[in-house]
């Protein structure tokens, strides 16, 4: 995650966001404790993380203020795709893709029939690739004014 956030996003927003993109992403141990976190490894290398919540928290980590850990309704709440990361030796290799795959499988096999994410700007190109339309900008200021993007975004599974 560290070194996905330190060489990526300077690719898109500026430092001061990069600085602050931490109070809306990291780990997330209730994706590790739900089993609902897949890692990729590329020979030893880990080369990507990521998954989806059954539960109602949109993004971030533990840290992160906001959140909501009941359990989505399949029937009438969307699965989340969260904590997505490529580590930068691997980017344009499949490996977003393949975790964004799994979790919609997953997903789809326990009801749910969307998915949302609060995606960065970064992942935004994927998720549109793969199918995902953007819903609305969640962005807020953090303490000294900084607004790191962060975009809500919806898949309807077929």
């Amino acid at each position: 995650m560290a070194a996905s956030m330190r060489a990526l996003l300077p690719k898109f927003l500026d430092q001061k966001q990069v600085e602050r993109s931490s109070e809306s992403m990291g780990v997330d141990t209730l994706l590790v404790d739900d089993g609902t976190y897949f890692l990729v490894y590329i020979d030893d290398a880990l080369a990507g993380c990521g998954g989806w919540s059954r539960r109602r928290t949109l993004y971030g980590g533990n840290h992160t203020t906001g959140r909501d850990d009941a359990l989505a309704d399949p029937e009438t709440e969307p699965a989340k795709i969260r904590a997505m990361y490529t580590h930068p030796d691997f980017t344009r290799r499949g490996v977003g893709r393949f975790l964004l795959e799994a979790g919609e499988t997953a997903a789809r096999t326990e009801g749910f029939k969307t998915m949302e994410m609060g995606s960065t700007a970064p992942g935004r190109p994927l998720y549109e690739a793969c199918g995902y339309e953007f819903i609305e900008d969640l962005s807020q200021p953090s303490d000294d004014g900084t607004i790191v993007p962060i975009l809500r975004m919806r898949k309807v599974l077929v």
